[in-house]
Formats: structure tokens, C-alpha cells, sequence
């Protein structure tokens, strides 16, 4: 086997490889033989067909899958043998496929990048330290009763966040417009739900009463039919409902799996899902930092193949999180090739940290990990017995230990500062900066 390459581009490879006509006969060969041991052909007893017969018949198939199989392993060996590390699939083009010659074909593909992960110290890392106080814990249980508010009929005036079930009939220019007309609506006073000017304009409104309003559709509104117009709306007030908080009693807690303890002990089980949540949003913060970190600090060139593989799994996951009638293919690919390179550039950056630094993932963090999601739940000793035999699962808490211990190889040498900061401020999601 003759093997000649070529490097076409920072990571592209035009590999030429030749094949004797001896290699490919014997296969052509063996494949002939294998085919007269079963061939059944009219007149002859099966494993009895002369040779010749058998040639005239299945040469030719027995020749294309014979140089098939041939590419695909030389190929692999020609890699071994230039020690080549290929991202994805080849494009194979025959130069030479004729029968008694030599077999001749290129193929082009691209090679993992070969970088050393380096900057380390060049990272600058905000880590936020934070307590739950009392305060929070108390204001997570307004948040709580809150969200679980009951409303009840009231004969009193609506007032803001009061909860009215109205008819309404929208028209502009005296028309009726595509979704401007609905019966039975819930609407809370001051969610935002509706476009502004609706909702404050029914404000002192009773129940049996029918009101018209005006109100405007903003301009940037996503119906460019409608954007920036006035509409009339009649509107009928059906019932009015003020909200009722529920008391914190043990009716309340039991919605949450607490049935002993009463208010102290539900607050201690709020509190320790609060201190679970700081955690992990400080350590979700500082992963990302370090994440980023280490791709501005190496800045690496990545194979077109694996960033369209990943824009292929982007695309799948948007059509699984949004539904309807879309298929994948459907979606621009433009939509994900930012997000795709982001996170093929960090896959390789976090691998050869990984075997740079010679990790592993430690057993020890792997458990306590698996005990820490458990812990959410009212059986924590099945939950971790459960990942302890779903191979998959494990795999996946392997995987996230190990990018753990890739943020602490990290840390040791960045700079790190540390920032006191409310519970509040800690657990804010980071807001992604707005396109310019």
C-alpha cells in the first residue's frame, strides 16, 4: 500500500493511497469462493458450480464489494500509518478503478486540532460568596404562598392583580382583526399579559359591566399588521376575584412533602433547598467563567464536520424544546453555528486539559454528587441505587464530576477573586448580552 499526503488547510488532509492489483484479486477471490459455497444455479448441485460459472455470474458484485471493503480499511490503516487523527467522515474519489490495475483513490478529510492548552494564569474569575438569611427564607415563602394563590369572588370594583374572567371583541377601523376576540379569558389585573393600556383600563370595573377601551399596540409588536395602531375594544366584565394567599399551616406544607414540623420544620426544608440552589448557581457561575477563560486564552481552529454534526444535534433539540410541524432540517443552519463552534472549540479545549492534567474522575465526588441530587427527593437511598445501575446515568455524573475537576485544575493557577454578595444577586441568572 502506497500512501501520500497533503495538507490543503490548517486542519484539511488529501490523503492519496494505492492498493496492488494482488491485494484486490485475492479479495475479489475470496469473496467468489464464499459466493460457491452457497450459490444455487440451475443444473448444479449447491457447493458444485464450477468457478467459471460463478466468475461470469457474481465477478462484478464480488469486485465492488471487494473494493469497497478495501477503501474503508486501507483508509483506516493509511491514517494509523501517517498517524492522522480524522474528524469525521472522508470524501473518497477514485483516481484508478480499473479491473487487472492497481487501485488508486484520494481522500480528504479533516484532523483534530493539535494545540497545548495553556493561560491559565491569564484567567480572571469572579466567585460569589453568599448566605441564606432568615430574610430570604422569608421572602421564599411569600414567593411560595404567592405562586399558589387562590382567587374568590368578589361584588367590590376590580383593583390591580385581581383576577377578572372577561368576553372582549376587537376591532380596528371598525373591523374585526384575527385573534382580537375571546370569551371566558382569566385575567390577572397588572400581569402584563395583554398589550399596555388594556389591563389598567379595567381597573374600577365590576362584574356584569361592559366597557370600551382603546389601547395601542406597541410598535416593535410581533404582528406587523396590527404594530403601532389603535384598537377598540368592548369588553365584558363576568367576574371579579381578589387574590387569597394561603395561610402557612400544615395543609400548605404538605403541597411541598413536608408533614411534620410544622412551620419550622418547612422552613428548614426550604432553606435547604435555597442553600442546594446557592450552590450550584455559584458553581454554575464560576464554571462559566472558566470555561470562557480558557477559550479566549486558546483560541483553536476547529474541524468544519464536528461543528456541523453539532449544528445537526442543536437543530434536533430545538425542534424536541419548541414542537410543531418542523422537521430539523428545516431550521437555518446559520441559526447554531455560533453556539455549535462555541461548544466544539470547549469540548476540545476541556479534553486535552483533561489529558494534559492526567484526570480522572474521582470516585468520591461522583457519590457525593449522586447523594446531592438524591437528596431532593423523599427516597434519597433509591435514587442513588437507581444511578449505581444505569450505566448511562453514571456516565453522564462521570462526565460532569470530571468538568469540575477540570474548573479546580483551573482555579489554582487563575485569578481568583472573591465577591460578597445578597442570595438574591448570587442565584440571578446571567443575563446574555443583547445582539448588537
Amino acid at each position: 500500500m502506497q500512501v501520500s499526503v497533503e495538507s490543503t488547510s490548517a486542519l484539511e488532509r488529501r490523503m492519496t493511497v494505492g492498493v496492488s492489483v494482488e491485494r484486490i484479486e485475492t479479495e475479489v477471490n475470496k469473496r467468489l469462493q464464499q459466493t460457491a459455497r452457497r450459490a444455487k444455479v440451475p443444473g448444479f448441485r449447491p457447493g458444485k458450480v464450477p468457478m467459471s460459472v460463478i466468475r461470469q455470474r457474481y465477478e462484478d458484485a464480488a469486485r465492488q464489494e471487494a473494493l469497497g471493503d478495501l477503501i474503508q480499511s486501507t483508509f483506516y490503516e493509511a491514517v494509523v500509518e501517517q498517524k492522522l487523527n480524522p474528524a469525521g467522515s472522508p470524501a473518497v474519489e477514485p483516481k484508478s478503478f480499473e479491473k487487472g490495475k492497481d487501485l488508486e483513490y484520494v481522500a480528504t478529510f479533516e484532523v483534530f486540532p493539535e494545540f497545548t492548552v495553556a493561560g491559565f494564569e491569564s484567567i480572571a474569575i469572579e466567585r460569589l460568596q453568599a448566605d441564606v438569611t432568615d430574610a430570604d427564607v422569608d421572602n421564599m415563602l411569600e414567593i411560595l404562598r404567592k405562586q399558589n394563590t387562590r382567587f374568590e369572588a368578589v361584588e367590590r370594583a376590580a383593583e390591580n392583580g385581581d383576577q377578572l374572567n372577561i368576553d372582549f371583541v376587537g376591532k380596528i377601523d371598525g373591523e374585526a382583526f384575527a385573534g382580537g376576540s375571546a370569551k371566558g379569558t382569566q385575567l390577572v389585573i397588572g400581569s402584563g399579559r395583554m398589550i399596555p393600556g388594556f389591563e389598567d383600563a379595567l381597573v374600577g370595573a365590576k362584574a356584569g359591566e361592559e366597557r370600551v377601551i382603546n389601547p395601542t399596540f406597541p410598535a416593535d409588536y410581533q404582528n406587523l399588521d396590527l404594530a403601532g395602531k389603535t384598537a377598540e375594544f368592548t369588553v365584558t366584565v363576568n367576574s371579579v376575584a381578589a387574590p387569597q394567599l394561603p395561610e402557612l399551616n400544615d395543609e400548605f406544607f404538605a403541597l411541598f412533602g413536608v408533614k411534620e414540623g410544622g412551620l419550622e420544620g418547612f422552613r428548614a426544608e426550604v432553606r435547604k433547598n435555597m442553600e442546594r440552589e446557592l450552590r450550584q448557581a455559584i458553581k454554575s457561575k464560576v464554571k462559566n467563567q472558566v470555561m470562557d477563560g480558557l477559550l479566549a486564552a486558546n483560541a483553536i481552529e476547529v474541524p468544519k464536520a464536528l461543528v456541523s454534526n453539532e449544528v445537526d444535534r442543536l437543530r434536533v433539540q430545538a425542534v424536541q424544546q419548541f414542537g410543531g410541524n418542523l422537521k430539523p432540517d428545516q431550521l437555518p443552519a446559520e441559526l447554531f453555528e455560533e453556539q455549535a463552534k462555541r461548544r466544539v472549540a470547549l469540548g476540545l479545549v476541556v479534553a486535552e486539559v483533561v489529558k494534559q492534567c492526567e484526570l480522572k474522575p474521582d470516585d468520591a465526588r461522583v457519590r457525593e454528587m449522586i447523594q446531592e441530587m438524591a437528596s431532593a427527593y423523599q427516597e434519597p437511598e433509591q435514587v442513588v441505587a437507581w444511578y449505581y445501575k444505569n450505566d448511562q446515568q453514571m456516565n453522564e455524573v462521570r462526565s460532569v464530576v470530571l468538568e469540575e475537576q477540570v474548573v479546580d485544575t483551573v482555579l489554582q493557577k487563575a485569578n481568583v477573586t472573591d465577591k460578597a454578595v445578597s442570595y438574591e444577586e448570587a442565584v440571578k441568572p446571567v443575563e446574555a448580552p443583547q445582539a448588537a
